[in-house]
């Protein structure tokens, strides 16, 4: 198989390109070259694809599947598309579960409605972004656009830091601030899993939604902490703590407590997806030891949280050590 990368160097392009080098695939990257690095064997195309003739370098190429995880201006995609759609059968375009327009229902597939969005549009919100990018490739490409609409991503590469938030406050040892119930389900994906899915479906040719993320509770907050003490072989104690004095501390879920989203909050859809579809499609998710140690591992490799490569760097995630310290204190001994 060839394939196209449009990026290739982020988080979620680096894994695909990866997935693909271990099939022995012939990839080829497309990127502005100035952020990370490409394996061996790996051809890379330069442009600009936000520029006027930015997506030069594209023409005369012939590939079998392009993926694409943009998510800027719509703009970008629509005419990315419009470039490869004579010598590329299918586009796999990596969109995202924040398209769907609120309220959303817990449970829901890929029937609920998206937020309104412009596949020509020059910018916009995320989830506009994101919608706006699945408008443009289905416009050019049809039934043979694929739009995997992930949910949270963790694995090894992560560039928001949520998974690497944990691993090194734990790492710190002491006692930590635990979000209850410890029971409470999560719902993530492994990187690898989600480049691999995307690989196997994008080579068959699937079109359509999928909300490719794992089954909630594949995992709990407590495997998900107890996974990170054991990794880290840290001594920190876990504060298993009830989600209301949290909240009543003006603690925001999923921002200063990465993952954690409890019952009833109004963004519990984002760990309560109905996922079947993919899973019907394939889906296989691994256990959150294997992406927790694994997360772990890498982090100690590079050092710290990188860069997002060629998009604006987001605001930093998780409590600050004297407002974690606070709350505990407050807490009944």
């Amino acid at each position: 198989m060839r394939l196209l990368m449009l990026g290739g160097t982020g988080f979620v392009g680096g894994a695909v390109v990866a997935e693909a080098v271990r099939r022995d695939w012939q990839v080829t990257v497309f990127n502005r070259g100035v952020h990370g690095r490409v394996p061996d064997g790996v051809h890379r195309l330069r442009g600009d694809r936000t520029a006027p003739d930015g997506l030069a370098a594209l023409t005369g190429g012939e590939w079998d599947l392009v993926v694409d995880t943009w998510d800027g201006a719509p703009r970008a995609v629509r005419d990315a598309a419009s470039a490869l759609e004579g010598t590329v059968p299918h586009y796999v375009y990596v969109s995202s579960g924040s398209v769907y327009a609120p309220p959303v229902a817990p449970g829901s597939g890929e029937e609920a409605p998206t937020v309104p969005a412009d596949p020509d549009a020059d910018d916009g919100d995320y989830p506009a972004n994101k919608a706006g990018g699945e408008r443009a490739a289905t416009r050019v490409f049809g039934d043979r656009a694929l739009l995997a609409r992930a949910g949270l991503i963790l694995g090894p590469g992560e560039d928001i830091g949520r998974l690497p938030w944990w691993l090194n406050r734990i790492a710190r040892g002491g006692d930590v601030l635990a979000p209850g119930p410890r029971d409470l389900p999560i719902q993530y994906v492994d990187v690898r899993d989600l480049a691999t899915w995307l690989l196997d479906r994008g080579a068959e040719g699937v079109g359509g939604a999928y909300n490719v993320v794992g089954r909630t509770g594949h995992a709990t907050m407590g495997d998900l902490l107890d996974a990170a003490v054991a990794a880290t072989g840290s001594d920190a104690t876990l504060r298993w703590t009830a989600p209301e004095p949290i909240l009543a501390a003006g603690v925001e879920p999923w921002n200063d407590l990465p993952v954690w989203i409890p019952r009833g909050h109004e963004y519990r859809w984002l760990q309560e997806r109905d996922v079947e579809r993919a899973y019907a499609a394939g889906l296989v998710c691994r256990p959150v030891t294997e992406t927790v140690a694994d997360t772990w591992r890498w982090l100690r490799e590079v050092g710290r949280v990188p860069d997002r490569a060629g998009r604006p760097a987001r605001a930093p995630v998780g409590l600050a050590p004297e407002r974690e310290a606070a709350l505990l204190a407050a807490l009944p001994a």
